[in-house]
């Protein structure tokens, strides 16, 4: 909220190991998104809806070992918060007690308030995350962009100031008009990060296989991809099996 206050720009982005989380901890991240989408990235599902509390808390786990300096947020996983505030309290602590996160993100708005309450009613403190909702992927149906018409744009609206009002401390706005993510973050005291929101939010935040160029085939528009991991980890292999195959390596100098 103080970076919010002096117009500082809050950078945000997704690990899911020990040895990745230190890199990036290290080069000056805000924030650690432990995100669902290892789903994705880590276990390679088509959706963020099989990952499991267990799974979501062993790769929390192994981040918050590596973190010194910055805050670290752990998705809660479809099914551990929706429909039962009590099942989302006990999966809400059952993650703080385990992974030692600073805080935990849900998705939803008033469909949920009453988990994100009970939860902030035990001093854990939460995120919120609007607009496409992966969770809700089957709800959608596709992965367009959202809250392109009033009706729903004015529920986003809605729903954010009723986390607000709840006590979250920070909302994920994800893939809506940069219009509406302006209004929004301008709208609120607390912090709005985006990730496909426009330039007009207080932060932004991408997943780190996408944005290294891990992955390869998701490419939307609001992913800039700063490097091409892909190709250099693929060519640093294939050296290597060339090297052991002609008995390049090891040398006399890499054996005891």
């Amino acid at each position: 909220m103080e970076m919010k206050l002096k117009g500082e720009k809050i950078a945000m982005l997704t690990s899911y190991d020990y040895s990745m989380a230190k890199l990036v901890d290290q080069a000056g991240i805000d924030i650690i998104l432990v995100g669902d989408s290892a789903s994705n990235v880590m276990a390679g599902n088509e959706t963020t809806l099989p990952i499991t509390l267990d799974q979501m808390i062993y790769h929390g786990k192994s981040v918050v070992k590596a973190v010194n300096r910055a805050l670290v947020v752990v998705d809660m996983p479809f099914g551990t918060y929706q429909g039962n505030s009590l099942e989302a309290l006990n999966s809400a602590i059952k993650i703080m007690k385990v992974t030692h996160a600073d805080a935990v993100k849900v998705e939803g708005g008033k469909e949920i308030i009453e988990s994100v309450e009970r939860i902030l009613s035990a001093g854990i403190p939460v995120m919120g995350h609007l607009g496409l909702m992966p969770q809700s992927i089957n709800k959608y149906g596709t992965y367009t962009v959202r809250a392109k018409e009033e009706v729903e744009a004015q529920k986003l609206i809605e729903d954010a100031i009723l986390l607000e009002e709840a006590g979250c401390f920070a909302i994920v706005l994800e893939k809506i008009p940069a219009e509406l993510g302006a209004k929004v973050s301008q709208a609120l005291k607390i912090p709005v990060i985006g990730i496909g929101a426009g330039g007009g939010c207080d932060g932004q935040v991408l997943v780190l296989h996408d944005m290294l160029g891990i992955t390869q085939t998701f490419s939307p528009r609001f992913l800039r991809r700063y490097l091409n991991l892909a190709e250099e980890i693929q060519g640093a292999v294939n050296s290597y099996v060339q090297d052991v195959k002609s008995q390049d390596f090891p040398n006399e100098k890499e054996q005891y």
